[in-house]
C-alpha cells in the first residue's frame, strides 16, 4: 500500500503522479537513468536525491555537494524544513509539501503528498491516573487577549504567510463586531499581557529594552503560529455578534491574570 505521492514538476506538461509505499525510495534527477522522477533542467544534479517513505511522513535525502534545498508547506505559516547538502533522510512533517530545487538561477518544485497523516481527536485521551501534564501555553479561548492574538495571526492564517501584521487601529476595528469597547490603549494592553503569558519577557515590570510593540506582535505571531496556539477555526469568533454584558470573563487594563 502506498503512503506517500509524489507530483511530479511541470516542466514537460503534466506528469504521472509517482506512488511509494513505506521502506520504498524514489530517486530524482536531471539524468534519465536511475532515477524515477526526471527533472529535465541543466541546473539540476544528475542525481539529485531521493526520496523515502516511512509509514505515513517521508524523508529527504539531498545529494547535492554544494546546494541546500527547501521543503515548503504550502498551506501553512511560512513553515519550512532546509535540508542541507548531503544530508541524508532528512523527516518531513508536513501533509502537503513543496520540494524547492534551486537550479541556475530558477526555483524548480514538485509536490509531495502524506495522505495518511493522522490525528486523535483533541477532546480525547487515555484515562490515565494521576497528575494530569501541565500545558506548554494555558490559553483561554474566551477571553479577549486570544482575541487579540488571533486578530493579529488572521492574515497569515488566511494563506498569506509573509503578510504584514495589523497596525493596532486594524486590530481595534476587526474587533469592534464582537467587542464595541476595543480600543487602541485595550487592545496595546493585552499585546503587553500576551508577552508575558506566553513568556515572551520575564514579568509584567520587567522592560524589554529594543523590544517594541511591533517586535512583540511579530514575536507572539511567530510563536502561535510555530505551536499551532491560534488555527483557522478561531478566526470565526472574531465575527460573532458582541455577548451580553457581564457574559465574558475579560482581565482589566493593569491586572495581569493567567
Amino acid at each position: 500500500m502506498y503512503t506517500i505521492i509524489v507530483v511530479p514538476p511541470q516542466l514537460d506538461g503534466a506528469g504521472e503522479q509517482l506512488k511509494i509505499g513505506p521502506g520504498e525510495r524514489l530517486a530524482f534527477g536531471r539524468a534519465a537513468a536511475g532515477n524515477d522522477l526526471v527533472i529535465s533542467h541543466d541546473g539540476v544534479s544528475r542525481v539529485a536525491g531521493e526520496i523515502t517513505a516511512h509509514r505515513a511522513f517521508w524523508m529527504l535525502t539531498n545529494h547535492s555537494a554544494h546546494q541546500t534545498y527547501v521543503v515548503e508547506n504550502p498551506e501553512g505559516a511560512g513553515e519550512h524544513v532546509k535540508v542541507a547538502p548531503g544530508r541524508q533522510d532528512s523527516p518531513i512533517p508536513f501533509e502537503f509539501s513543496r520540494v524547492v530545487l534551486p537550479a541556475a538561477g530558477d526555483l524548480l518544485s514538485f509536490d509531495v503528498w502524506a495522505p495518511c497523516h493522522g490525528f486523535r481527536a483533541r477532546a480525547a485521551g487515555p484515562g490515565t491516573p494521576g497528575a494530569t501534564t501541565t500545558p506548554a501555553f494555558a490559553l483561554d479561548r474566551t477571553k479577549r487577549y486570544f482575541a487579540v492574538l488571533t486578530a493579529l495571526c488572521e492574515p497569515r492564517l488566511r494563506g498569506a504567510p509573509h503578510a504584514p501584521l495589523p497596525t493596532v487601529d486594524e486590530v481595534v476595528k476587526r474587533l469592534r463586531p464582537s467587542w464595541p469597547a476595543a480600543g487602541r490603549s485595550s487592545v496595546a494592553w493585552n499585546i503587553d499581557y500576551l508577552a508575558v503569558k506566553l513568556r515572551l519577557r520575564p514579568g509584567p515590570d520587567t522592560a524589554m529594552p529594543g523590544q517594541r510593540l511591533n517586535g512583540k506582535k511579530e514575536s507572539l505571531v511567530s510563536l502561535a503560529l510555530r505551536f499551532d496556539l491560534v488555527r483557522e477555526e478561531d478566526l470565526l469568533p472574531l465575527d460573532a455578534p458582541a455577548p451580553a454584558p457581564g457574559k465574558l470573563d475579560v482581565p482589566v487594563a493593569g491586572t495581569v491574570r493567567s
